[in-house]
C-alpha cells in the first residue's frame, strides 16, 4: 500500500495501517525531535505524544497525501511547547543548547546552527538535514514559500558569517 492508501485506511479505523504509517515516519520524527529537544528520552516522549495526537485527530486530516507534513507539524508544535515549558522551569537550558545539539558531524556547524533563532533553525534543519524541499518546508511550517526562502537566505548568511569568523579566529 502507498502512504496515501495507508492514511485513508487508518482514517477508516485500521489500526495496523496507522502503525505502518508511523513506522514509515519513525526515524525522521526521531531526528527532528532530537534536534529540538537534545535528549533521547525527551525525543521519544515527543514522538509518543505526537503519535497519540495524530491518532486522535486523524479523521480531521482533509488531504491524506499530506499525512507526513501534518505529522511533522504536530511534532514541531509539541517540541516548541515542551521547550517553552522547560525554559519556564529551568531558564539555563537555552544557554547550553549549542553544546548538546549534535545533528551535523561538524561541531562548528552544529554550534552555528544552534545559535540561529527558532524560525531560521527550523528551516535549516528541515531543508538541509532532513531533505525537505522549500515547498514542503512551507507546508510543514504553514508559511508562504517566499517566507521560507527569505528566512533560509538570512539563516545561510548568519551561518556563513559565524563560520568565517570561526575560521578567521582559528588561523
Amino acid at each position: 500500500m502507498t502512504p496515501t492508501q495507508l492514511t485513508i485506511a487508518a482514517q477508516k479505523g485500521d489500526a495496523e495501517a496507522f502503525a505502518a504509517l508511523m513506522e514509515l515516519h519513525q526515524s525522521r520524527l526521531y531526528r527532528i525531535a532530537y534536534a529540538y529537544l537534545h535528549n533521547e528520552g525527551d525525543a521519544l516522549e515527543a514522538i509518543q505524544e505526537s503519535t497519540f495526537r495524530a491518532f486522535r485527530k486523524l479523521k480531521k486530516l482533509k488531504e491524506p497525501s499530506y499525512f507526513g507534513t501534518w505529522l511533522i507539524r504536530i511534532l514541531l508544535n509539541y517540541c516548541a511547547d515542551e521547550r517553552k515549558r522547560k525554559s519556564r522551569f529551568n531558564p539555563v537550558t537555552d544557554i547550553h543548547e549549542s553544546s548538546s545539539w549534535d545533528r551535523p558531524a561538524d561541531p562548528d556547524l552544529a554550534a552555528a546552527v544552534s545559535t540561529l533563532d527558532r524560525d531560521c533553525k527550523q528551516i535549516i534543519i528541515l531543508s538541509y538535514f532532513e531533505g525537505f524541499s522549500l515547498t514542503e518546508v512551507a507546508d510543514i511550517l504553514e508559511i508562504p514559500t517566499g517566507t521560507v526562502k527569505s528566512r533560509l537566505h538570512r539563516a545561510l548568511g548568519q551561518l556563513r558569517d559565524q563560520l568565517e569568523t570561526k575560521g578567521d579566529a582559528s588561523s
